[in-house]
């Protein structure tokens, strides 16, 4: 084994064993004053749910990286994160519950409508999808689904479409089991296609017409990869809402940790993903107690800085950038 073999695996170790640790002591701590049902209903729920989503944004980030072979892409750039936020304000403003299928499935078919429409619009003439305009579209149409959500809500006779402005936010305070069963399928699926798409993100990795060349379908895995991203990413907007950085920060550092081979960095981004936003949690829970901080404005507070140390340590490896 070689010795980049063996730092991948005590990272992916390390990683594991954190988490583990993590959830425990989330779960357990203070657990002598705690009854049992609300460990079992308030608090698992709550860690497992935040242990999805994590994961998902993890792997979600990784994967759009790698297709666009943009180490700086995220959910939100490309459109996938504000089309699914309106997809399930859409179907709460009808009466639904933000964690419910419901909004889950009005959430996947928007965020997968939004990357029809970056998809298309980026398409070139040869029929190939250029990485470039397809990121601008991805910008362009993140502002549209923006401006229709605040429209929807603003005329929305829904008191729960109205109480948006606490969930764009993100917040897992509200965390139940079925919140957890309505997730669960979305993540899995997305895993499953990631898990496809793995080795020819890996060709693709030395630019597009080499991996033509080398039999690589490149549109064909390029939106596999952004299907699989729009899954992991929907089911979570619907359920605790739009959650900033995780999905940008996660896979830019471990790949900095174990390298660019996406069989690890999906490990890897799924591990730290559930280990960021775990941590983000507990200190939105318990860092000005008894009130409780939006979750997705502890994770900027978290991720804006250490994005800035990646870019600058990604800037200096380069040489700089034109």
């Amino acid at each position: 084994m070689t010795s980049g073999g063996r730092r991948t695996i005590i990272v992916l170790v390390a990683l594991l064993l954190l988490l583990l640790v993590g959830a425990a002591a989330a779960l357990f701590l203070g657990a002598a004053e705690t009854s049992a049902v609300i460990i079992s209903e308030i608090r698992a729920p709550r860690i497992v749910l935040t242990l999805l989503i994590g994961a998902g944004l993890g792997v979600s980030g990784a994967l759009l990286q790698g297709s666009l072979r943009n180490p700086l892409a995220d959910p939100g750039i490309i459109g996938v994160s504000a089309s699914a936020a309106l997809g399930a304000v859409v179907i709460v403003a009808l009466g639904a519950a933000y964690s419910s299928p419901l909004a889950a499935v009005g959430a996947t078919i928007a965020g997968l409508a939004g990357m029809w429409l970056v998809t298309w619009i980026s398409r070139s003439a040869s029929g190939r999808t250029e990485v470039v305009t397809l990121v601008l579209a991805g910008v362009a149409v993140t502002a549209f689904a923006a401006s229709i959500l605040t429209v929807v809500v603003a005329i929305s006779d829904s008191a729960g479409a109205r109480a948006t402005t606490l969930w764009t936010t993100g917040s897992l305070a509200l965390a139940t089991w079925p919140g957890v069963w309505s997730t669960l399928p979305f993540v899995i699926a997305g895993l499953i296609v990631a898990v496809i798409v793995v080795r020819s993100l890996d060709v693709m990795s030395l630019g597009d017409s080499a991996a033509w060349a080398a039999g690589v379908d490149v549109d064909r895995t390029r939106r596999l990869a952004l299907a699989a991203a729009v899954l992991l990413v929907a089911a979570g907007v619907a359920v605790v809402g739009v959650i900033a950085f995780v999905g940008l920060v996660v896979p830019h550092a471990v790949r900095l940790l174990i390298g660019p081979r996406h069989g690890p960095l999906l490990i890897g981004s799924a591990l730290a993903g559930a280990l960021l936003l775990l941590i983000a949690d507990t200190l939105a829970r318990t860092i000005v107690a008894p009130v409780e901080l939006p979750l997705g404005v502890v994770t900027a507070i978290i991720g804006a800085p250490i994005f800035v140390l990646l870019l600058r340590r990604t800037r200096a490896a380069q040489g700089g950038w034109a």
